[in-house]
C-alpha cells in the first residue's frame, strides 16, 4: 500500500507548477519573433499601390507657353527637308504651333523623351524607320534631338537605307528606308501574247507584288534592333494610281490574282504578308512597332483641287469629329479608313501598335501649308520642329515600357 500524500508537499507541488504556466506564453512568443516567417510573405509598398499604365492614344493638346524655349533642336538642323522647315521659312505660326504639349486622359503631360539618356540607354542599337515620306519626317525629328546632344555623326545607308547616321560615341545608327507600299511594285503593261489581265481588259497599270516585300526595306529586319513601320497613303492615292489609266493590279506568287483585287483588299494581303516576313526575318530579341496612319488637313479639295489648312490653331474635339467622320467621306477620311486595315492586320500580331492618329488628328496648324515651297498648300507632312516630335516622345515612352 503506497504511503499517503502529505497535504504540505502537494501545495509545495502546485506553487512550483503556476510559475512555469506563466513563462510558457513568453516563450512561445519568443520562439515565434525568431523563427523565419516563411508561411507570411512579405506585402511590399509597391503591391499596394494600385497599378495603372497610361493610354497616351487618347488626350488632349494642352498650352504650354515654356515648350517653344526648351527645343530639343531648331530650324538649323540640316536633316530637316526644306519644305519642312516651317520657322525658316517664315510660317507665320512657326513657332507658337510649338507652345502645346500632349496630355493623355487621367495621366500626366506624356513625358519629353531626352535625347541624352535615350543615346546612354540605347548604345549598340540599330534603329530603322520603315515606310514613306511620313516616316522620313519622324525620322528627320528623331535625328535632329539625338544630334543635338551628340555631334560625333557618321553618314552611311545601311541595308538599303535612303538617308542613315551612325553616332559614333555611342554606335547607335539610325536608319530611313524609304519604300511607299511595302511590298514591290512597278509599271506595268498588257502581254502582246494577252493573258488574265488582258482578257479582261486592262492594258497598263502598276504591278504590285503582295507576297515580296519591297528591296529597299527587305534587308532591315536581320539588321536592325527597332524597326518603326508605317504604309497607308499611296494606297488610297488614286493621283498616284488612276482606278481607269494606271490601276494598281496586284500579283502573288508571280500570278496575277484573279479576279482582281480594289486598293483596300490589295492592302490587306500585303499586310498579312508583310507581318509574316517580319516576323521570320527579324533579329533576335527585335522589337518592332507599326505606326498608325498620319491625318491630313485639307479644305476645300484634295492637294491636287485646291485644297488648303490655314488653321493657327489645334482642332476642338468637335472640329475633330467632322473633320474626319467616316460618314463625311472628306478628303480626309482615308486616314480612319487605313488604320481600318492595320487594326485587323495587326490584332493578332506581335507588333506593337504606335499609334499618334487621333493626337495629330488636332493638328490642323502644324503643316507647312503654304510655306512647303510646293505648288500647291502641304497639309500633310508635318513642320519641323513640330508634332512628329511628339511621336518620338511616344515611341521613347513605349520602349521604355517594353524595355524595363
Amino acid at each position: 500500500m503506497p504511503p499517503a500524500r502529505s497535504p504540505a508537499a502537494g501545495l509545495r507541488r502546485r506553487k512550483a507548477f503556476v510559475p512555469l504556466l506563466l513563462l510558457l506564453p513568453m516563450i512561445l512568443i519568443i520562439l515565434f519573433l525568431i523563427s523565419p516567417l516563411r508561411s507570411i510573405p512579405a506585402v511590399s509598398n509597391a503591391a499596394l499601390r494600385p497599378q495603372r499604365t497610361c493610354d497616351y492614344a487618347t488626350g488632349g493638346w494642352v498650352p504650354d507657353a515654356s515648350a517653344d524655349s526648351q527645343l530639343r533642336y531648331d530650324h538649323t538642323c540640316k536633316e530637316i527637308f526644306k519644305g519642312w522647315n516651317c520657322i525658316a521659312n517664315s510660317k507665320r505660326n512657326g513657332r507658337a504651333l510649338l507652345r502645346w504639349r500632349w496630355k493623355p486622359v487621367g495621366c500626366e503631360l506624356l513625358p519629353r523623351l531626352d535625347p541624352h539618356q535615350f543615346l546612354e540607354r540605347h548604345r549598340n542599337t540599330n534603329i530603322g524607320f520603315v515606310g514613306d515620306s511620313l516616316n522620313r519626317n519622324m525620322f528627320a525629328s528623331f535625328f535632329c534631338m539625338l544630334r543635338g546632344v551628340s555631334g560625333e555623326v557618321r553618314k552611311w545607308r545601311p541595308a538599303g537605307a535612303d538617308r542613315g547616321f551612325t553616332f559614333l560615341r555611342y554606335n547607335l545608327t539610325l536608319s530611313y528606308h524609304r519604300t511607299n507600299l511595302l511590298v514591290r511594285y512597278g509599271r506595268w503593261s498588257a502581254s502582246p501574247d494577252g493573258g488574265p489581265l488582258e482578257s479582261l481588259g486592262y492594258k497598263q497599270g502598276y504591278r504590285v507584288d503582295v507576297d515580296i516585300p519591297d528591296q529597299a526595306w527587305a534587308d532591315a529586319t536581320s539588321f536592325h534592333d527597332i524597326l518603326i513601320f508605317n504604309t497607308g497613303h499611296w494606297w488610297w492615292a488614286p493621283s498616284k494610281f488612276d482606278p481607269i489609266q494606271s490601276p494598281m493590279v496586284f500579283f502573288e506568287k508571280g500570278m496575277p490574282i484573279i479576279p482582281p483585287l480594289l486598293p483596300p483588299e490589295g492592302l490587306d494581303l500585303a499586310l498579312k504578308h508583310v507581318v509574316t516576313f517580319v516576323n521570320k526575318a527579324i533579329r533576335p530579341n527585335g522589337i518592332k512597332f507599326f505606326r498608325t496612319q498620319s491625318p491630313r488637313h485639307f479644305e476645300g479639295g484634295d492637294w491636287n483641287e485646291g485644297g488648303s489648312c490655314q488653321h493657327e490653331q489645334p482642332l476642338s474635339s468637335e472640329e475633330v469629329k467632322e473633320f474626319f467622320s467616316v460618314n463625311n467621306n472628306s478628303t480626309n477620311t482615308e486616314v480612319r479608313l487605313v488604320n481600318q486595315h492595320l487594326m485587323k492586320a495587326l490584332e493578332q500580331s506581335t507588333f506593337r501598335v504606335l499609334n499618334v492618329t487621333h493626337m495629330s488628328e488636332f493638328r490642323a496648324d502644324a503643316h507647312p501649308s503654304t510655306t512647303g515651297g510646293k505648288k500647291h498648300d502641304d497639309c500633310m507632312h508635318w513642320c519641323l520642329p513640330g508634332p512628329t516630335d511628339t511621336w518620338n516622345d511616344l515611341l521613347a515612352a513605349n520602349l521604355a515600357a517594353t524595355e524595363s
